[in-house]
C-alpha cells in the first residue's frame, strides 16, 4: 500500500530533479547529471586519482614517491563548477536532503572500499563550528550510507580537538600544518575502531591533509586501515613531502 500511494503522488505531483526541471536521473535532471565528471576505473588505487591507463591495484608516482597515511581512496567525481553546487548547497545552505544522494554515489565509487572496511567514520567538526552550522555534512552522508551498507556508524569516534578554521584558500603545506595533531580518538572510543577497517568520509578531497590527519588519528588508535571516500575531489592533489 505504501509503494502505491508513492506511486499515486509522483502521477499527481511528478518528482523534481534536485537541480530544478524532471528528474530524468536519480536525483538530478539529465542536464546536469551529463555534466558531471564521474570516476571510474581506472583509477589509482592510493589517492583515486583518474589515470590513463589500468593499474590494477597499483599506484600513481605521487603515492609510489611518499605514501599517505590513509591506505586507499575513493571519489565519485570531480570537483568542479559542475559538482560543487550540490556540495557547497549541503555543507552551507541547509540542504541535508542532498545527502541521501550523495551517500547513492559513494555506493557507486567506493564499493571496493566499503567491502573492505568495518566501520563509517565522518571527518569530524570542531565543536563550535558544529554549534555555528547545526550540522557535519560529512556525517550527514556516513549516515545514510551505514543504512545502505549496513557498516557500523560511529559519528563520535573521531574528535576535532582544536577549531582549525576553513582549509580554503590554503596551500597544502599550510594545510597540513594547519591540521597537525588536530584529530584524536578518545580513550573511550577506542575500542570502536581498534582493529578494525575504517572507512573515513568526507564531502572534498583536495591536498588530502585533513584525510592523513584524521588517518593518522584512527591508527594511533589501533585502527588496522583507513580507507577514504568521498564525494569530490580536485584533479590532482599536492604530492610534496610532510
Amino acid at each position: 500500500m505504501a509503494a502505491f500511494a508513492r506511486r499515486t503522488l509522483d502521477l499527481l505531483l511528478p518528482p523534481q530533479a534536485l537541480d530544478g526541471g524532471p528528474a530524468l536521473s536519480p536525483g538530478l535532471s539529465g542536464e546536469a547529471w551529463s555534466r558531471i565528471l564521474w570516476l571510474s576505473e581506472p583509477v589509482c588505487d592510493g589517492c583515486g586519482l583518474p589515470t590513463a591507463h589500468d593499474l590494477a591495484g597499483a599506484r600513481c608516482a605521487a603515492c609510489e614517491s611518499r605514501p599517505r597515511a590513509f591506505d586507499r581512496a575513493r571519489a565519485a567525481c570531480l570537483y568542479d563548477e559542475h559538482s560543487r553546487d550540490l556540495i557547497l548547497q549541503l555543507k552551507h545552505a541547509d540542504r541535508t536532503d542532498l545527502s541521501g544522494l550523495l551517500a547513492k554515489w559513494l555506493l557507486r565509487s567506493a564499493g571496493g572500499l566499503i567491502e573492505n572496511s568495518d566501520v563509517i567514520v565522518p571527518v569530524p567538526m570542531h565543536w563550535r563550528r558544529l554549534l555555528a552550522r547545526r550540522y557535519n555534512q560529512a556525517a550527514e552522508i556516513a549516515r545514510p550510507l551505514a543504512r545502505h551498507t549496513g557498516l557500523a556508524f560511529l559519528p563520535d569516534s573521531l574528535r576535532r580537538k582544536r577549531d582549525t578554521g576553513s582549509q580554503g584558500g590554503r596551500s597544502g603545506g599550510a594545510r597540513r600544518r594547519n591540521v597537525a595533531g588536530a584529530f584524536h580518538v578518545p580513550e573511550r572510543k577506542a575500542a570502536g575502531v581498534a582493529g578494525r577497517r575504517v572507512l573515513l568520509i568526507d564531502d572534498v578531497l583536495t591536498t588530502g591533509a585533513t584525510a592523513e590527519g584524521c588517518a593518522r588519528a584512527l591508527k594511533a588508535a589501533g585502527a588496522a586501515a583507513v580507507h577514504v571516500a568521498v564525494v569530490a575531489r580536485v584533479k590532482e592533489m599536492e604530492s610534496r613531502p610532510i
